[in-house]
């Protein structure tokens, strides 16, 4: 007599999947070297000590996704690559507070468990943690049957990092002092739902195009390491990352009242995929409010330290003079125009 019995796995949750996923996330952490003293993966929850060193920490936290970014992975079938762009949104956006991050989670989603696909979601997260010189401590993935359409996934991560209180930034910028590109490797995990938009209006077979498989998959550039040192050295005195929104709305959070960010346009050193997307008919305009166009983060400097700055960048992101820090009640200016 056939077996009519009601189960979790008819529903569509394999929990022996889900189980031998964890353990490969507890298996691949302890290799790490930055997880070592880490052993909280499959626990209920992740127990971190305060480093000793700090005499007044405090906690910056901060969550982000990749977007749209995540359909290019699907259509490229490439998987290891996404985990790093989601540890870089995070960390990114703790270093503009002087914080150097120091615990991660993530959060995955999907519409059935698919270890070879999940195995390289979570490899290229632990290669992120490690580039932003952090720990993978725990985390969540969820199997929603009818949530998702087949294949479909989502992820969200969670960064937790430390700042000494006397050090967090952006509360010492002054009139007179510079603006510097620091450049992006990108497109970074911005923008996506618009170049997918721009790939179906003008019918390009994205499979076919090496330039922009390439492109459109490259992993966020993670800044943890140089603005780390530069911040431990008082040489910044502000910063911001150019995400979503672009360079304008971005700088505008973090500039005094005022005070004003003045930005020549034609300083810009823009990328090959972003003078495509222009050529592809996307105006100025719509550029900057949705990419970062070769700036990936800006900082915020005292002019007599300028000199200082360059030697903690290698050659391809080595920042370069934009703008100025004004007197002026329009915290954003403008002027020029980009040299597509």
């Amino acid at each position: 007599m056939a077996s009519n019995k009601i189960t979790y796995r008819k529903s569509g949750v394999n929990i022996p999947k889900a189980d031998k996923f964890v353990k490969f996330i507890s298996s691949a952490t302890r290799k790490s070297p930055k997880n070592g003293n880490f052993k909280n993966i499959g626990g209920f929850g992740a127990i971190s000590k305060i480093p000793k060193q700090y005499k007044d920490p405090q906690i910056v936290t901060s969550t982000d996704g990749v977007g749209t970014k995540i359909e290019i992975a699907n259509d490229l079938k490439k998987f290891n690559t996404i985990g790093i762009d989601l540890v870089a949104m995070c960390v990114n956006d703790l270093i503009v507070q002087g914080a150097k991050p120091y615990l991660f989670l993530d959060y995955i989603s999907v519409s059935q468990i698919n270890l070879s696909k999940l195995k390289s979601i979570v490899k290229g997260i632990i290669k992120g943690c490690e580039l932003a010189g952090c720990n993978l401590v725990g985390g969540e993935t969820a199997e929603m049957p009818g949530t998702y359409e087949k294949e479909k996934f989502d992820i969200a991560g969670f960064a937790v990092g430390l700042v000494e209180k006397n050090k967090i930034l952006n509360k010492k910028i002054r009139n007179g002092d510079l603006i510097l590109a620091v450049p992006s490797n990108g497109l970074h995990s911005n923008g996506y739902s618009l170049v997918r938009y721009l790939l179906k209006k003008k019918k390009i077979n994205l499979k076919r195009n090496i330039f922009l498989k390439k492109e459109l998959i490259r992993p966020t550039k993670i800044y943890v390491k140089e603005l780390y040192y530069l911040s431990k050295e008082n040489l910044i005195n502000g910063c911001a990352n150019i995400t979503g929104g672009g360079l304008a709305d971005n700088i505008k959070r973090i500039i005094p009242n005022n005070l004003s960010a003045e930005i020549n346009l034609g300083k810009i050193k823009t990328l090959k995929i972003f003078r495509w997307l222009y050529k592809m008919g996307i105006k100025q305009d719509e550029m900057l409010k949705t990419f970062n166009c070769g700036v990936g983060f800006c900082l915020i400097i005292n002019p007599k330290k300028l000199n200082l700055i360059s030697k903690f960048f290698v050659k391809k992101y080595k920042p370069y003079v934009i703008g100025k820090i004004c007197k002026n009640p329009k915290k954003i200016n403008l002027s020029g125009k980009i040299s597509w």
